[in-house]
């Protein structure tokens, strides 16, 4: 070896480690930074015609596991949706109440009960009858309230999904102007590592509204598709559309054409659970507007309608048709008008004294022309049997059989819980999933103890080629001597 290709190699090697330590002290000082990636220096011969001339750098390497990091995004994505659904339903579970609270819809129900059982032992007494009224006036507004809380959720879910949507377009632009300035990087023979560590936490935001997997493409280019087959990121990012409603109510429904669905460069999709941008927290967010807070509130009207039916018919002194003691606004109830019942349910203004009605029509008849004898329990009675009396109901999709008016109100409050506490597992299975793959890409990651060994060894290669600098300068000031 001439002495020329000694120095040659020696003063590659320099370059290298010094090069080898920069990114050793980039990966140490990054390790906690989100999206940081560790780099690798990739090392290649240089050479000089067919000789080796010492080595050099070809470029960085990012140390990654894509798989993980598809599964990882996954999973963040089904727990951040489980966790909203879950949510949703406790706070539906709260506004009904649960049957051993005397504030829920069993719990009203049987204050019902217990009033006009009091009422019928002394229809004379004004306070009873009164006790009767409130009774059924916080039955009205409980159940007003908690259909009040169903749509609320709709009504958020329905701003949330615009808000994420415009998030989503904006990340999705972001994801295709790095794709072009990675590339014009690559092309210019510049570092592309920081600018896909961008990327990446890019991608992550959208991953944890619509699941994404992530394709390679040429020159550090990347697509983006979601599970299901739809390009979000092909050359070009596709433009989602969505319009929100502001105030959803429950007559409101996407197949009706109330509420508004996702268009993908202006086709419309399927926003169910098999549909191309399924999952994650945008597709939970329309499972909550269209299903879940729909079936809930589907099975408080049933119950609404049942208390309707049961009391109606009961009096004698009303006519046929006549609204009953409970009412739907003040009218009586249209079968085919059953949808936000329990939003409108109102006790009859004839009975009401907040509306202007008498007490004694409780005890003597809504229809009554003028008060009876006071100690005539009948209609009472009556009112209390029909509650408590066994009917199937007609309506929400419950089980065969007959029951009363508070085992309705349990099966109501039963399917909420049931259905909150499966979510409630599924939500805790997927985030227990979630936190596991993120540490094991964690795990997989920066590992300091190890770049401050690799740096060790830098600084012994740094010094065996400037040891060899040094003797080259040593023979080269000996010859001159000569």
């Amino acid at each position: 070896m001439s002495i020329s290709t000694a120095l040659s190699a020696a003063l590659s090697g320099l370059t290298v480690t010094s090069r080898r330590a920069e990114v050793v002290s980039s990966n140490v000082a990054n390790a906690a930074t989100p999206g940081y990636v560790r780099r690798e220096l990739v090392l290649a011969a240089r050479m000089v015609g067919d000789s080796g001339q010492g080595v050099a750098s070809v470029g960085l390497r990012r140390d990654q596991d894509r798989f993980l990091l598809d599964d990882r995004r996954g999973a963040g994505a089904e727990a951040g949706g489980r966790g909203l659904i879950a949510d949703a339903l406790r706070r539906i579970e709260a506004a009904l109440g649960t049957p051993e609270d005397e504030a829920s819809v069993t719990g009203r129900i049987a204050a019902v009960e217990r009033a006009l059982i009091a009422a019928a032992g002394d229809p004379s007494s004004e306070s009873r009858l009164a006790a009767v009224a409130d009774s059924l006036g916080g039955l009205t507004r409980h159940m007003a309230r908690a259909s009040a809380t169903i749509q609320t959720q709709r009504s958020d879910a329905d701003a949330r999904i615009a808000a994420q949507v415009v998030e989503l377009n904006g990340n999705l632009a972001k994801v295709q102007e790095l794709n072009s300035q990675i590339l014009a990087y690559a092309n210019s023979g510049r570092e592309v590592a920081a600018l896909m560590d961008q990327r990446q936490v890019v991608v992550d935001a959208i991953a944890a509204v619509v699941p994404v997997r992530e394709q390679p493409r040429k020159d550090g280019m990347i697509a983006l598709y979601t599970p299901n087959g739809a390009a979000l990121v092909e050359g070009t990012a596709s433009a989602i559309g969505f319009e929100a409603r502001g105030v959803v109510t429950a007559d409101m429904t996407l197949a009706s054409g109330a509420l508004f669905g996702l268009t993908v460069n202006g086709r419309a999709v399927d926003t169910g659970p098999r549909g191309p941008l399924a999952g994650g927290t945008l597709g939970a967010l329309f499972r909550l507007r269209d299903e879940t807070a729909p079936s809930a509130q589907a099975a408080l009207d049933a119950l609404a309608r049942d208390l309707v039916e049961r009391l109606a018919g009961v009096d004698a002194t009303q006519s046929a048709g006549a609204a009953g003691l409970l009412t739907d606004a003040g009218a009586a109830f249209d079968p085919a008008d059953e949808v936000g019942l329990a939003g409108r349910l109102r006790m009859n203004a004839a009975a009401d004294p907040a509306a202007g009605g008498a007490l004694w029509r409780l005890r003597d008849g809504l229809g009554a022309a003028g008060p009876g004898p006071r100690g005539n329990a009948a209609v009472l009675n009556g009112w209390r049997i029909a509650l408590e009396g066994a009917r199937q109901p007609v309506s929400g999709g419950f089980m065969a059989g007959e029951r009363s008016a508070s085992a309705l109100a349990g099966d109501v409050l039963s399917r909420i819980a049931t259905e909150r506490v499966s979510a409630d597992g599924e939500a805790a299975f997927a985030s227990a999933r979630s936190a596991a793959l993120v540490k094991l890409e964690a795990d997989g990651g920066v590992d300091t103890d190890h770049e401050l060994q690799d740096l060790m060894q830098i600084e012994q290669a740094y010094a065996a080629n400037a040891r060899v600098v040094k003797v080259v300068d040593e023979m080269l000031q000996q010859l001159l001597r000569l």
